[in-house]
């Protein structure tokens, strides 16, 4: 089975790219993030057309994450348990994690907060995000809570550069997000609980980037980051046998700035 990661930017504008992509890659399941629509607004019925169901769940122009599989899509769950809110007035639940599973798989489309600045309390956000995805992951392995031998793969946009190496200049990243202590420490956690960056596994060369900005000529000049990322559980990490990295999905016309992250599972 073929599974993959994408932030697709706008899924209104590239359900066509997107579909054409998993054709011509014959890829099973995709988690896409920030789709930018509400449920009514999402094109189902273009991945419907060639053979895939599909899960959404967004309510607004931000944001936003979906689950497209053709092999079943089962036991969906809008939001993890202990999912922080965010807003001032009235905090809401945004719609930035969405689980099922496909094919025997537990899959989780995730959208990590961008964090906007470490003062800001977007920020906060963002760390209370990754701790309470982290407690809610503990318990789908833990074997008083959960299930160790469960099939479990948390992809999506990360907002997290782990290392130095993962930007094509780290210290154009001075002061600002994604690259703070806290945030690098809330990422590696996952590692501590059992779960793989499976990824960084098959794909350890420096400078390996799935965004590249549309400013200032970023994707000719390899300008970007790798901030999309899967992390595995014990009982999935021995049957990822590959994973590459689509950067050809960043050419041609209106690409998303992010490209698919792709693993190959093994029966």
């Amino acid at each position: 089975m073929r599974i993959a990661t994408w932030n697709i930017n706008s899924v209104r504008a590239r359900a066509d790219r997107a579909v054409a992509w998993l054709e011509r890659t014959g890829t099973d399941v995709l988690a896409l993030q920030e789709t930018k629509c509400t449920d009514a607004q999402f094109p189902y019925s273009v991945f419907e057309a060639a053979g895939y169901e599909v899960t959404h769940i967004g309510s607004s122009q931000w944001n936003g994450v979906a689950i497209v599989s053709r092999v079943g899509i089962e036991d969906v769950e809008t939001h993890f348990a202990g999912q922080p809110r965010w807003g001032a007035e009235d905090p809401q639940i945004e719609s930035r994690a969405l689980g099922a599973t496909c094919g025997g798989v537990r899959v989780w489309s995730l959208y990590v907060p961008h964090g906007r600045h470490p003062d800001d309390d977007h920020y906060r956000y963002k760390l209370h995000f990754l701790d309470s995805l982290l407690e809610a992951a503990g318990t789908w392995v833990d074997p008083q809570l959960g299930d160790p031998a469960a099939p479990i793969a948390l992809m999506g946009d990360w907002n997290v550069i782990p290392y130095d190496t993962d930007v094509w200049d780290v210290t154009a990243f001075e002061g600002q997000t994604h690259v703070t202590p806290g945030e690098r420490k809330a990422f590696f956690a996952f590692g501590d609980i059992g779960y793989t960056e499976i990824t960084r596994t098959f794909l350890p060369d420096e400078h390996t980037y799935t965004y590249w900005d549309y400013q200032q000529l970023a994707f000719p000049k390899n300008k970007g980051l790798r901030i999309d990322f899967a992390w595995t559980s014990p009982a999935l990490t021995p049957r990822v046998a590959g994973v590459s990295i689509d950067r050809e999905e960043r050419k041609g016309k209106g690409p998303s700035d992010h490209v698919p992250v792709v693993l190959d599972l093994a029966d």
